[in-house]
């Protein structure tokens, strides 16, 4: 399904227009899409075409049947035989892994990229990636002496340094753990937000799409479609995210010494694992709803730091408890209970509770800085 270009009224401009028609050998990919400016994720599960559609547009793979035109050059038209080969192209790719060149250190490394350049980097467009990046430390090392984080940061450094026109990312945190993940997030936020090169960014993480995109488009057995801004992701992750809630919020406080990041939203105060998210920033925080606790009355000294006030507005029940939906101060959340608490509770609309849940429940792999788009 395309989306119609975007003007002054508040729609965005065409960027990428793919049309294409490719089967490998039972599976059919079948996309007819519009993208824009900023961070585009391609969002859905293993195996449904997501590797596919950005290899198509490197050129790495040649379609069967396609129109590709980039900001108003046709790379590809099987309708009169032209193919632009990828290295005219000018695509960045990060893959999965680093694929660094192991016998250069990671100067050469980012060097070696300039040769598919249309012009060699200056000086300060040089230090700008370096310090975009915080890879300057790392220029003289070899990528066997790297982290895992170190090697995809570099990876982001050595796409940036061939000056191109897009960059494609392939699942780039996939095989990071979660804290490592949460430290790459914030450059590849400054990338989207300062390099000024459209992205196509393949993944299947809710929380990745959430923070890091300005649009998405969900990709499901070889068929894709633009589903809007990322905010809402129950509109499209709902299948593969636990029942839970989005609250926003804005960061108020840093305490290191603590460990924790205080934010403050409508809801009210919320205290999370500290993160590496500047004061003043804008945040959605992930609660599962299973990690809700009720409390009627007074509630006394508890280790539970987050405490929030509301008034049910509905009890739904399902297999082996209640789903409460709870109004605190126009958030509504959503808290799982068995059936035995909702009785013992009396949970009825309009009754006052107190939601409570730990700040370890709210780790930075939960919280989403608001995307610039």
């Amino acid at each position: 399904m395309a989306v119609a270009p975007v003007d002054g009224e508040g729609r965005w401009p065409v960027t990428l227009s793919i049309a294409v028609r490719h089967r490998q050998g039972t599976f059919e990919l079948d996309v007819d899409l519009e993208i824009g400016e900023g961070l585009t994720a391609l969002f859905g599960p293993s195996g449904s075409g997501k590797t596919t559609l950005i290899n198509l547009v490197a050129g790495l793979v040649r379609p069967q049947a396609a129109r590709i035109v980039f900001q108003g050059d046709v790379w590809v038209d099987t309708s009169t035989g032209r193919f632009v080969p990828p290295h005219r192209r000018r695509i960045g790719y990060v893959f999965q892994e680093g694929r660094l060149f192991p016998h250069m250190s990671v100067k050469g490394n980012l060097r070696y990229s300039e040769r598919f350049s249309s012009r060699q980097p200056s000086k300060a467009e040089f230090d700008h990636i370096i310090d975009l990046l915080a890879i300057g430390p790392l220029l003289e090392r070899r990528p066997g002496d790297l982290s895992g984080g170190e090697k995809q940061r570099v990876a982001l450094g050595r796409a940036l340094m061939s000056a191109p026109r897009l960059l494609l990312m392939d699942e780039p945190l996939s095989a990071l753990d979660h804290s490592l993940k949460a430290s790459i997030m914030p450059y590849i936020e400054r990338i989207r937000d300062e390099a000024g090169v459209p992205i196509l960014y393949v993944s299947h993480s809710v929380e990745e799409v959430t923070r890091l995109a300005t649009r998405v488009v969900s990709v499901s057995a070889g068929r894709a479609e633009a589903v809007g801004t990322p905010e809402r992701p129950g509109s499209w992750a709902a299948d593969t995210m636990p029942p839970g809630n989005f609250l926003e919020a804005m960061v108020v406080e840093q305490l290191p010494e603590e460990g924790l990041t205080v934010a403050q939203g409508r809801a009210g105060r919320l205290f999370l694992r500290q993160a590496n998210v500047p004061v003043g920033s804008h945040v959605r925080v992930f609660v599962p709803a299973a990690e809700i606790v009720l409390a009627t009355g007074e509630v006394g000294l508890l280790s539970t730091l987050n405490r929030l006030q509301g008034v049910v507005e509905k009890v739904s029940e399902r297999e082996g408890g209640a789903t409460v939906v709870v109004d605190c101060a126009g958030e509504h959340l959503l808290a799982n209970v068995t059936s035995r608490s909702a009785a013992a509770l009396e949970l009825a609309p309009g009754k006052s509770v107190t939601l409570l849940f730990k700040a370890i429940s709210l780790g930075p792999e939960g919280m989403f800085r608001h995307a610039v788009g």
